[in-house]
């Protein structure tokens, strides 16, 4: 079969991100005797600099890790929680309906940075600063302007100059709206992680990596975050100015945590996902509906596998709008909504013709949540396909883009990191947030807090309600699989809500029709945003299915026939897949060519 590019195959190490210059920075980690746990964290703080539209140093990152000593697969939790002062009454008094998708409200307590340090000082081998050398590098010294970075950057331009100055003095040198391939520098970053690097001290390497996330979320970079948020009243997307209410308190008080990961078995995998304070969980859920069908029988680009795996989609999606949150601060009955009685009935609402409604299960207790799912119900906000369209941003309507830039609305995106070394430690990691678009630059930090609150409802009793410390439920979604009890597969992609789209047509193609790593990815890719999104404005488009051109005329036009509302895209546009695996002594790896950014690594 042709593929773009070859699967990656060897057996020292390999690493598969969203840019190559991070895939790069990750594989020399490598090269100089570190592991995956080392090489994953190098490349994600690359990925802060030279994809600064998608990520940042103040945003999250949920980290799926195998250690293969330990022998067990763990998550990471860098979602980091809303401030103590973020109420209901508190928005509503300021009167807002939604968490503005833009500026100090939608800030939460950063979590990447914690969870990053957190991994490379209980699993790594390497120093601070090893791992953070390529990225004060990029910063200090330049990289190349990705021309999607700098489209981001002139799409915000005129907000930068009228409302966010300090934004504009990083990302605006000299006035100009940086163009592709120039070379891009942000010193005051550099000097932040070099301070860190510097005050980091200690009588051993595990101290030393504590001292700096000490002061991080205690010390200067922590006292700078409170000082911003306190002193400046920002222009949002509501069209207002407010101050943040995250403080140096809120900062000192949370830290990364460990945590098991949710699993499903399917066809001889154990698919790994976060809990559902994200919405990992729909993709097991998907699968405990698909395993009813023969998709052996179905072409992997017909008609038949696009439509059921998309009916099972908008089910599954359903049921994390009636029941997803954090679980520190709501029951959530994922074991019902796993068991094979619950999905033998929710198969059933499967039929020949596209359903139009959101349809979420009814678990016994848990039944008035099922009724407030819909998107209005007790006045909630959402639903309006006016707006700026659900999900990835990157997938927004070209008309909806203009409307949400009239408006003020500006989105980032997310990126994607896998690892596996030669001695069978595996990473994968979805990092994400504080991109250049969500907030003003912090100038003594040279960066921007994260916008993720912007993921609760203002409205009492949902399970994604916002309340105090808790945390926002995110689309970040690393997967990782075992096969027949073995570390196997390590895979992502950014997209929003179409990560648990993007990501279960990949698996199944992958195990179903025997393709390679590749092959897989440059399938023509599918979603649907019939459910309402996770980002400002909420907005669902009931029915909606977005397909490459590439797709067979006869599917599309099967589709349509069937009542989906179908809208072909352009060829290579959807979605940014990376994997890797390891199998029998053999590692593989792949990257998307759409977009020309990711690339795999391995030798």
């Amino acid at each position: 079969m042709f593929t773009t590019r070859p699967e990656i195959l060897g057996t020292f190490g390999a690493v598969t991100t969203t840019h190559w210059l991070a895939s790069a920075a990750g594989m020399a980690a490598l090269e100089k005797g570190g592991n995956a746990f080392d090489a994953a964290v190098t490349a994600g703080f690359v990925l802060q600099i030279v994809e600064p539209h998608l990520n940042g140093p103040a945003g999250e990152v949920p980290i799926l890790m195998y250690n293969a000593s330990e022998g067990r697969v763990r998550v990471i939790c860098g979602q980091g929680t809303a401030p103590a002062a973020a109420t209901i009454e508190a928005y509503r008094n300021e009167g807002l309906t939604l968490v503005p998708g833009t500026g100090l409200l939608a800030a939460v307590v950063p979590g990447a940075f914690d969870a990053w340090l957190t991994m490379l000082r209980d699993h790594g081998t390497m120093e601070l600063s090893e791992v953070l050398e390529p990225a004060i590098y990029y910063a200090e010294t330049g990289h190349p302007m990705l021309a999607r970075v700098s489209q981001s950057i002139d799409t915000v331009s005129g907000m930068f100059r009228e409302d966010w100055p300090t934004s504009a003095a990083t990302w605006l040198p000299n006035g100009d709206v940086p163009q592709p391939g120039a070379l891009f520098r942000n010193p005051r970053l550099a000097a932040t992680y070099k301070r860190l690097v510097r005050e980091a001290q200690g009588p051993t390497r595990e101290s030393r990596i504590q001292a700096a996330r000490d002061q991080f979320y205690r010390g200067f970079v922590a006292e700078a975050i409170d000082r911003f948020c306190r002193t400046n009243e920002v222009m949002d997307v509501s069209g207002q100015r407010h101050r943040g209410m995250l403080t140096g308190h809120d900062m000192d008080g949370w830290k990364a945590t460990y945590e098991e990961p949710l699993t499903y078995d399917y066809r001889g995998h154990t698919v790994c996902k976060t809990g559902p304070w994200g919405q990992g969980p729909v993709f097991l859920q998907q699968l405990a509906l698909l395993k009813g069908f023969d998709l052996d029988a179905m072409d992997p680009n017909g008609p038949d596998f696009i439509h059921t795996v998309i009916e099972c989609m908008k089910l599954a999606f359903a049921d994390r709008e009636a029941y997803y949150g954090d679980p520190n601060f709501v029951d959530v009955p994922m074991e019902t909504l796993l068991s094979d009685a619950y999905n033998d009935e929710r198969r059933k609402l499967v039929g020949d013709t596209a359903s139009l409604d959101l349809r979420p299960g009814r678990v016994p207790g848990f039944e008035g949540q099922a009724d407030r799912a819909v998107p209005g119900a007790a006045g909630r906000v959402g639903g309006d396909a006016s707006g700026a369209g659900a999900g990835e941003p990157t997938m927004a309507h070209l008309s909806e883009k203009r409307v949400a830039e009239e408006r003020g609305e500006k989105r980032g995106d997310t990126c994607h990191i896998d690892v596996i070394d030669r001695w069978g430690n595996m990473v994968s990691a979805t990092p994400s947030g504080g991109w250049l678009q969500s907030s003003p630059i912090i100038p003594e930090l040279g960066f921007c807090l994260t916008s993720r609150a912007q993921m609760f409802w203002l409205e009492e009793g949902l399970p994604a309600s916002l309340a105090p410390r808790k945390r926002p439920r995110t689309t970040l979604t690393p997967s990782m699989a075992l096969r027949d009890g073995k570390p196997y597969l390590a895979f992502g992609t950014p997209g929003g809500d179409q990560q648990d789209q993007w990501q279960p047509i990949f698996f199944l193609r992958h195990i179903h029709y025997g393709l390679n790593l590749q092959e897989t990815i440059d399938q023509p890719l599918f979603h649907t945003e019939h459910f309402p999104g996770s980002f400002y404005p909420r907005a669902s488009r009931p029915g909606s299915l977005s397909v490459e051109a590439n797709l067979p005329t006869s599917t599309i036009e099967e589709l349509l026939h069937r009542g989906h509302n179908v809208e072909v895209m352009p060829e290579w546009s959807i979605g940014r897949l990376c994997a890797a695996s390891h199998w029998d002594g053999i590692i593989k790896a792949a990257a998307t060519p759409r977009l020309m950014q990711a690339y795999a690594i391995g030798r």
